[in-house]
């Protein structure tokens, strides 16, 4: 293949666009791989093509590679199988609907586990058949309230899912571990530094559940990792070792102080101390027990209802997690308060929420004995002694507070964690029976009883992956792809007017028909520091300038991501450059 940037339809930009984000939203416009069509919606332009289908193209291999079968759903989709598996109202605002013009439901697709149930339904009866693994990658869409960081947060977005259905738990444990092992493979192969973690199900529903994240900066994952295991863990994941149970009886009676102008909890604690209270100066935000007032809404709820946290004064509550544990439902800060007088702004405690029919869920820290300092539900007025298990008895627990660097691990218990950022490149889960049981998918067993197959799902963000690889491999220049992904192997600059623009297209047609890709920067009344400037931006791995001693038989090898620079002959240069690409391909030559 030979590219003329004389034809090619590529416009670069010498500065940062407003809108842009992050470091791959910024380069990936600025070079001419993508172009803003709509809010979360943008068109490949043909750099950007290349680069997305060499990713799909190693993922395919690699699904191929474990037996995977490649199938293409629809995009529209009927509601109906998504009323079925209860996903319709589940999704909520996160799902495109629209109306046919008979007036019947339909969304634009976010996931095919309804269509992969109903087709192995159809087609498969014995259990001869299995296992049997499908695999597409196609578009999905979701309505993302407020589109961002370019490809990272996109209402349309490019997806490889894979659906594997077995007999047994087994089975689904066979082929989870088979998708594992290929995922590490894929991003391996892609070049992204990556990490597999330990993750909640959401919406998907199932048990185990992992996310393979690309270690970035601007990631909107923040996960964890110990430091004397190999514990890792989304956020929304980790759980918290809760202390053993003691005697609730055992502390005092609780009592009631007057503790005026302490809306806060450092403000009560500093009052506490200077007080006194129940004897103590030693009081710290860890001793007071916050509680946070929260709306929920369950799928197709009309009104949200209340649910009160509980949890020790010194964690804030993360609503990602919040709204993990109670997936489905969604999650929002409380702010009726004048609609509920009952509910003592600052000044809420347990003691009276079960009395109030309000659910309470406490943080595993607060176990059964422990005593707090904490809201009397009386304005300007808190309780010291008020315990778990004796004044109040929480309806369960609840992991919502904030996960902080040197928290323990609940894994070994020895070491500490540590936090860092990721973007979410890849998801499998083990669904179990969810969808099969939804739709009834029985086959005939070995011994001529029915079987309901179980499921697996493994997803791989497409063109997120393209993104997150720009943010692992660029500089203050421009992109530096890996060889497996770049649009093309090498990029041929004709620094000069006559002979060197012949030479340089002669050579590309000679590195073409030997199997490579190639742009040739052939543009005329272009600087060749312009040129360079370019071929940087754009990221190609090496670089062949023909320039001033081209008479003596030489050209210039630029390597990317070195800045390596060597004058080679210019006899030669094909095959030498035929080998040191299919040696970072991984490609064997004979």
């Amino acid at each position: 293949m030979l590219l003329r940037m004389s034809t090619l339809l590529l416009r670069t930009l010498r500065e940062d666009p407003a809108d842009a984000e992050v470091p791959s939203h910024r380069l990936l416009l600025r070079a001419g791989y993508v172009r803003r069509a709509a809010p979360g919606g943008y068109t490949w332009l043909p750099l950007g093509k290349l680069v997305l289908d060499r990713v799909t193209e190693v993922i395919r291999q690699e699904m191929t590679a474990i037996g995977d079968q490649e199938v293409h759903f629809p995009a529209l989709l009927p509601a109906e199988p998504y009323r079925t598996s209860g996903r319709w109202t589940e999704y909520g605002d996160d799902i495109f609907t629209l109306a046919d013009r008979r007036g019947a439901e339909h969304l634009l697709a976010p996931t095919h586990e309804e269509l992969a149930a109903l087709l192995v339904k159809d087609l498969v009866t014995s259990y001869r058949d299995f296992p049997v693994t499908l695999f597409q990658i196609q578009t999905k869409f979701r309505d993302e309230a407020r589109p961002r960081a370019g490809l990272l947060r996109g209402r349309e977005f490019l997806m490889k899912d894979a659906y594997s259905f077995d007999l047994d738990e087994s089975g689904l444990a066979a082929a989870y571990d088979r998708h594992r092992a290929a995922y590490q493979r894929i991003f391996t192969r892609l070049g992204l530094e990556h990490t597999v973690v330990h993750a909640v199900s959401g919406a998907m529903g199932g048990s185990a559940s992992e996310e393979f994240l690309a270690a970035a900066e601007v990631g909107e994952d923040t996960y964890v990792g110990c430091t004397a295991c190999d514990y890792a863990a989304n956020t929304e994941a980790v759980t918290t070792p809760a202390p053993a149970a003691s005697d609730p009886d055992a502390p005092p009676a609780a009592e009631v102080h007057d503790t005026p102008e302490t809306p806060t909890i450092a403000s009560l604690v500093d009052l506490a101390n200077a007080r006194r209270l129940a004897g103590r100066a030693d009081w710290t935000a860890a001793d007071t027990l916050k509680n946070v007032v929260l709306a929920v809404r369950r799928p197709g709820a009309e009104q949200p209802e209340l649910l009160v946290v509980g949890l020790p004064g010194d964690r804030e509550v993360d609503l990602k997690r919040v709204a993990a544990a109670l997936a489905p439902s969604s999650v929002a800060v409380f702010d009726a308060w004048d609609a509920h007088p009952e509910l003592v702004r600052g000044y809420l405690g347990p003691q009276i929420l079960a009395k109030l029919g309000v659910r309470y869920l406490v943080d595993p820290r607060v176990a059964p004995g422990t005593a707090w300092l904490t809201g009397a539900n009386e304005p300007g007025r808190h309780a010291t002694d008020v315990v778990c298990g004796r004044d109040f008895t929480p309806d369960g627990t609840i992991e919502a507070a904030e996960v902080r660097p040197g928290d323990p691990c609940p894994a070994c218990h020895a070491g500490e964690l540590t936090t860092r950022r990721g973007i979410e490149i890849g998801h499998i889960f083990q669904l179990g029976r969810r969808y099969t049981d939804a739709f009834t998918v029985d086959v005939l067993g070995p011994r001529g009883k029915p079987v309901r197959p179980t499921m697996g799902c493994y997803g791989i963000g497409v063109s997120r992956a393209v993104a997150a690889i720009a943010e692992q491999h660029h500089d203050q220049r421009g992109l530096v792809w890996p060889a497996a992904v770049a649009p093309c192997d090498v990029h041929l600059i004709a620094a000069g007017k006559g002979p060197q623009l012949d030479a340089a297209l002669e050579l590309g047609g000679r590195l073409a028909a030997a199997g490579l890709r190639v742009l040739v920067d052939d543009r005329t009344g272009v600087s060749a520091g312009v040129k360079f400037t370019d071929a940087e931006l754009i990221g190609i791995p090496r670089a062949v300038v023909v320039g001033r001693r081209l008479a003596e038989g030489y050209a210039e090898l630029r390597d990317r991501a070195t800045d390596e620079r060597l004058e080679v002959p210019v006899d030669g240069l094909v095959e030498h450059l035929v080998d040191v690409t299919n040696a970072r391909r991984g490609v064997v030559t004979t």
